[in-house]
């Protein structure tokens, strides 16, 4: 969706769309799918997989920067933006993150990109921007063990704006996690850390137009018959697993 209009036609297309709380339903939006371009990388065979791609999205994101989960031609896009800080994502990740990656991922009707959505506080930005750093870290090798960081720092998380999100005290966590250089974390920070903070600035703006204020929140995107919908909220997982199918079958 090139063009000056772009950002209007998407926030009439997406701030429409449907989403699923307590009696809620998806309801369907249209755009363009432009075409792919490079390599997966890959991981264990026996883990799930992750890839990093330059690509723009039908949906207009920008998938350079952000890790990516399950099989690249998989069907249906689940956009997660979340807050490392949010008590909400720490419940979606402990509840339903799990089925959807064993019901929806694997099994390579999903790909799921993780987006930050940094908005509780600065350490929120903090922990975002580490994010960036661990997963250009990983991409060109093990890059399942983004989420094994991702995880970790969930496992982690603390009473917000309390001081457990601390650079200092997330670059603890991170030497601990297994297949991730904690010192080439830290060299990140201190050496792209002002140009990462502005590309996930650049992100928060832009999931405005999708009408995301808060996280967690998911945009699912059928990419061949250009139909979306959304979710807010750690909602059950079969309110994810009726979304997904809805899309899919769009």
């Amino acid at each position: 969706m090139d063009g000056p209009d772009s950002s209007t036609t998407r926030r009439a297309m997406l701030g429409g769309i449907g989403t699923l709380v307590a009696g809620g339903g998806v309801v369907y939006g249209a755009s363009r799918l432009d075409s792919d371009s490079a390599e997966p990388t890959s991981s264990e065979s026996n883990r799930t997989q992750f890839h990093s791609r330059s690509e723009t999205t039908g949906l207009g994101i920008e998938l350079g920067g952000h890790p990516i989960m399950g099989e690249m031609d998989a069907p249906v896009d689940v956009y997660y933006w979340s807050d490392y800080q949010c008590p909400f994502c720490r419940r979606f990740e402990a509840d339903s993150f799990p089925k959807i990656v064993e019901n929806h991922v694997r099994p390579g009707t999903v790909r799921f990109v993780f987006i930050q959505y940094p908005y509780l506080s600065e350490s929120s930005m903090t922990a975002a921007v580490m994010d960036r750093c661990v997963w250009r870290q990983v991409r060109g090798g093990d890059a399942a063990r983004y989420l094994d960081w991702h995880s970790a720092v969930f496992d982690a998380q603390g009473e917000k704006n309390s001081g457990w999100a601390s650079a200092e005290n997330l670059l603890e966590i991170t030497a601990n996690v297994e297949g991730v250089d904690a010192d080439a974390v830290e060299t990140c920070l201190d050496s792209h850390g002002t140009e990462i903070e502005a590309a996930i600035e650049t992100d928060v703006q832009q999931a405005s137009q999708y009408g995301i204020r808060g996280s967690p929140a998911f945009v699912l995107y059928n990419r061949e018959s250009d139909k979306a919908g959304k979710i807010v909220g750690a909602q059950p997982y079969e309110r994810f697993d009726s979304a997904i199918s809805k899309v899919k079958n769009a």
